[in-house]
């Protein structure tokens, strides 16, 4: 049986990774304006209405019902499905998930990433790497929960404010690294969010992030690798990998990166450069 590997739109990924996937959308909500992440609203214009708007955008999760109509097309069509989701510690959309799926049996394997963004873009597209291998449902998302636990993602943030405000963070922890023009390096460990250190500036930034790059293991250059970013343009993302090119300048020519998309840069904010890999 063949094997539709299915997110949901926190997930972000390579173009040409995302044309092999099927997307559940998440809802993004400025006041009373609700939208579809990825479909009503595009990244683009996401990022230009959180900076130039008064009001704080909230997210929602994907609903059972939008899971369960993704499902039954799928399974029309002949699929047995794999569904990989953000971190049950972020977000109720794993839990959704799960309840659509149980009209299913035997017919849907859903899988807590442990992550998200660019994290959860690189299971995925290890998923569809084992997909192409012919392996079954079954057996994909047994090798997703293994190897799960060896991504990392590691994010350098202009700012801790947008975690304080999602209550993502604790208001504490937001104003220490708002002080001095400090930028907060932060990492998805066992889907929570942990700050790792503070720098003064994106270059002392980089280089935080370099170094706990090394101290996470290192780079397996033989697995999906992503970097992500937040904001109108990746100015940023590229002062990273300029900074950042003894790390992998010896095992890759170029390396890729995507937006990230509105439910997380609700949360991180503008300004967020992010790395996404497997360890060694």
């Amino acid at each position: 049986m063949r094997v539709k590997i299915m997110v949901d739109s926190t997930a972000d990924m390579a173009q040409e990774v995302a044309e092999q996937l099927t997307s559940v959308p998440l809802s993004v909500h400025f006041g009373k304006e609700e939208y579809l992440d990825g479909i009503t609203l595009s990244r683009q214009q996401f990022y230009e209405k959180l900076i130039e708007s008064d009001v704080m955008p909230t997210t929602s999760q994907a609903s059972p019902h939008a899971f369960y109509e993704a499902y039954a097309k799928a399974v029309a069509e002949g699929f047995e499905v794999v569904v990989i989701t953000i971190s049950s510690m972020l977000s109720g959309t794993y839990q959704s998930a799960v309840i659509a799926a149980e009209d299913f049996p035997g017919r849907i394997h859903v899988v807590d990433s442990h992550s998200v963004t660019v994290g959860t873009g690189i299971l995925a597209e290890y998923a569809l790497q084992l997909a192409h291998q012919g392996l079954d449902g079954a057996a994909i998302a047994q090798k997703l929960e293994e190897k799960r636990e060896e991504v990392r993602v590691i994010a350098l943030l202009d700012t801790l404010e947008y975690l304080k405000r999602g209550g993502r963070i604790s208001k504490t922890a937001a104003l220490a690294g708002g002080l001095l023009a400090i930028k907060p390096v932060v990492e998805l460990r066992n889907g929570e969010i942990h700050i790792l250190g503070k720098a003064r500036g994106s270059k002392h930034g980089n280089n935080l992030l370099v170094t706990e790059i090394e101290k996470a293991g290192g780079v397996d250059f033989s697995m999906p690798l992503l970097l992500g970013y937040t904001g109108l343009d990746d100015h940023l993302l590229q002062k990273y990998v300029t900074d950042s090119r003894s790390l992998w300048a010896d095992h890759a020519a170029q390396l890729r990166s995507t937006l990230v998309g509105s439910v997380v840069g609700t949360h991180a904010g503008p300004g967020a450069v992010a790395v996404a890999f497997f360890h060694k």
